[in-house]
């Protein structure tokens, strides 16, 4: 899916809001257990329950990887299941270098064709280089995260700035605000605005909305652009929003009241 494709389908649903399926089977409706593949019937019927109101879909691939084969099986069936309207996200976060970074790129693009794919940058230009030669493929690369441990390296002086804003300014020379997003955590509420300035045009997936602490709010009013240059990222606050046999038309609600709340923004 290339940016303007997005945007149109953004504004569209006057929508920036994208789901989370950290399916986790200690987690789902009890009753799904019996189910012949239990991720992808939750995955199924939360797909069917929020796609009205979203606008991407983030598969955190840990959920399925730890299944083994049937895990990256249950990933694929929940990929091929989304729209193709609907921008997918495998939030893989993969960072290595050469030919491996290649080999990562070819599985999250070709073998299951995502549109997008989180990147660690850590090792630099050689670990991020490789996805941006896919067209319309997108690399989302790890900026100023909303974890605790963030401390610990991004928000440390690196000369004249803060080794995360050398990040962002580095990562963005190597592409376009076209085949480029940043991870912003939406609980830096004081930081958004300040990373907006600095990366006018690009997107920013924005996690921490809910469970951890963010709100829509904050993060549009700090960070929304002309063509709104979000995807504010929802999981638990919509996936598990009730554990019983009404768990999709809890996440229903949920989406919804996420939509209305992005919906002034436009």
């Amino acid at each position: 899916m290339n940016r303007q494709q997005l945007i149109n389908h953004i504004f569209k649903k006057k929508s920036v809001l994208c789901v989370g399926l950290d399916t986790d089977l200690a987690k789902i409706p009890k009753h799904l257990l019996s189910d012949e593949d239990p991720a992808f019937a939750f995955n199924k019927a939360i797909i069917d329950a929020t796609k009205e109101f979203t606008v991407a879909y983030k598969i955190n691939t840990a959920f399925y990887e730890a299944q083994g084969i049937k895990g990256w099986v249950s990933m694929e069936k929940t990929l091929n299941y989304i729209p193709e309207d609907i921008f997918t996200i495998a939030d893989a976060k993969r960072g290595d270098i050469g030919n491996t970074s290649e080999q990562y790129a070819k599985t999250f693009f070709e073998t299951y064709p995502f549109d997008s794919i989180t990147i660690a940058p850590y090792m630099g230009s050689d670990s991020v280089k490789p996805f941006l030669q896919f067209k319309d493929k997108w690399s989302i690369v790890l900026g100023l995260t909303s974890n605790a441990g963030s401390a610990d390296f991004q928000l440390q002086q690196c000369g004249d700035e803060l080794l995360y804003q050398k990040v962002l300014k580095t990562v963005a020379s190597w592409g376009t605000p076209g085949n480029i997003m940043f991870v912003i955590g939406a609980t830096r509420k004081e930081q958004l605005q300040e990373v907006r300035q600095l990366l006018p045009e690009h997107f920013f997936l924005v996690p921490g909305v809910g469970a951890q602490g963010g709100d829509v709010d904050t993060v549009c009013r700090n960070a929304f652009n002309k063509d709104a240059g979000l995807l504010i990222n929802v999981s638990r606050g919509v996936i598990y929003a009730d554990g019983s046999t009404s768990f999709a038309e809890r996440a229903n609600e949920e989406a919804k009241k996420y939509q209305k709340e992005m919906e002034v923004f436009f």
